[in-house]
């Protein structure tokens, strides 16, 4: 089942590269005590995520940080390395933290995975975005198959 508005984002480590290393971060670290706007995608350098919904979020970075927001997040069961190369390539140093959920850990914890096996993606997350508060979800918009939406950075504006 999938978390919803009211529940509390369940602990799990991610990865981030930091200085050229990989590192761990919690979900702790990146939530507690803070405003935060987490979005997902299926895959970097995929069309949508690439061409839209990542750039959309560096792109807005400075009026959704000007909302209160204190860290913006972009999680992919994608490795730290290609997360790391994918947020480079569309300049997202200091405005989005690019989070690397590798084994899909904390994807499977909110309950928002899916199964591309089909199409040779194996384990991904669905697109979506969420605020949070202190660990706690506000906002959460997940998006239908094939869409784009209820998680843009837009979309996100209009919640805050």
């Amino acid at each position: 089942m999938a978390i919803q508005v009211g529940e509390k984002i369940p602990n799990a480590k991610l990865k981030t590269m930091k200085d050229g290393k990989m590192q761990d971060i919690t979900t702790d670290e990146i939530f507690r005590g803070k405003k935060v706007v987490l979005f997902a995608v299926p895959g970097a350098f995929t069309p949508t995520c690439s061409m839209q919904h990542l750039p959309g979020f560096v792109e807005r970075a400075g009026e959704i940080k000007a909302k209160g927001v204190d860290t913006i997040a972009c999680v992919s069961v994608n490795d730290a390395f290609v997360m790391d190369a994918w947020g480079k390539d569309k300049g997202a140093a200091g405005k989005v933290l690019m989070l690397a959920d590798g084994n899909g850990e904390f994807t499977k914890a909110v309950g928002l995975d899916f199964d591309g096996s089909g199409i040779g993606f194996g384990l991904r997350s669905q697109r979506y975005a969420l605020i949070a508060q202190d660990g706690v979800v506000k906002y959460l918009g997940v998006e239908e198959p094939m869409k784009f939406q209820v998680s843009k950075a837009e979309a996100i504006l209009a919640q805050l």
